[in-house]
């Protein structure tokens, strides 16, 4: 398929009429009707409700939305990696959850620059589900999570084990029986395993999913929670949060995923290396 017409519909859908995607696209209005009825025809469906007010997406173009997004991800990706400049040989890619950022990534990449200088580097930050898409997309060559999935022809290598301290703003209380208490959501395993540890605890006034926006939150307003012991070590020693002594800990396993074909490249074999040392290193 021609990328214009992938190019073109999400223009449409993002702008909501022709007139405003041939604006963007920088072309005629006739040209963005023209290619949309080409893709159409070539799909077999139509894509959009033609109105006065604009467009709409049908049952088939919200099908084909995310394909387009993938198709047009994909080809500018192509285009970066084909045209390198001097001194590069190839793109590395690497994907990872930001609570994995600190340290591990922002770490391994000065590392990556100085041992592997000809290899240019493409970091993104996602959820598991969006990290293990991309990877089957050929949009990541390797990403770093807590819970991947298993699919075929994937290799899943532990990196290193976090270990979540129970920590609060208040050195004499806090925990799950605390109403200050924040419940972070580090996975269907720390679940299991909390309930286990607190069988009495109510129900938490507030949840948060995202480790630092927890962490943040706790930081200036007060309360406790768990989280990665070397996310906390320098608010530990800062005495900004205190450890909740006799408090239980959890052990939350890190991974990096990639597909074996991968092994291959020498390139490759070399940052997955460094990436392990230094997982070794800060965990």
């Amino acid at each position: 398929m021609d990328i214009d017409l992938a190019k073109t519909f999400l223009a449409v859908y993002e702008t909501g009429t022709f007139n405003r995607a041939a604006e963007r696209l920088h072309v005629t209005q006739s040209t963005v009707s023209t290619r949309i009825i080409n893709l159409e025809e070539q799909l077999g469906r139509s894509l959009f409700y033609r109105s006065r007010s604009g467009t709409e997406l049908t049952a088939a173009g919200h099908q084909f939305h995310r394909h387009a997004s993938n198709l047009v991800r994909v080809w500018q990706q192509a285009k970066q990696e084909l045209v390198l400049p001097d001194g590069l040989k190839e793109v590395m890619s690497i994907g990872t959850q930001y609570t994995l950022w600190d340290e591990l990534i922002a770490q391994w990449l000065p590392w990556m620059r100085q041992d592997n200088s000809e290899v240019a580097v493409r970091a993104e930050i996602a959820v598991p589900e969006t990290l293990t898409q991309w990877l089957q997309e050929g949009f990541l060559d390797m990403a770093v999570m807590y819970m991947p999935q298993n699919r075929a022809d994937l290799i899943i290598d532990k990196l290193s084990d976090d270990k979540l301290v129970l920590v609060s703003s208040d050195s004499n209380a806090g925990g799950p029986m605390d109403e200050n208490y924040v419940y972070v959501d580090w996975g269907v395993d720390f679940q299991s395993e909390h309930a286990i540890a607190y069988p009495d605890a109510p129900y938490p006034a507030l949840s948060i999913s995202h480790g630092m926006l927890a962490l943040t939150h706790i930081l200036e307003h007060g309360g406790s929670g768990y989280f990665p012991k070397r996310i906390v070590r320098g608010c530990l020693k800062e005495k900004s949060l205190h450890t909740i002594k006799r408090a239980p800990w959890f052990l939350r396993p890190a991974y990096v995923v990639y597909y074996a074909e991968r092994i291959e490249d020498e390139a490759f074999v070399s940052a997955l290396r460094g990436l392990k040392k230094i997982a070794a290193k800060v965990s």
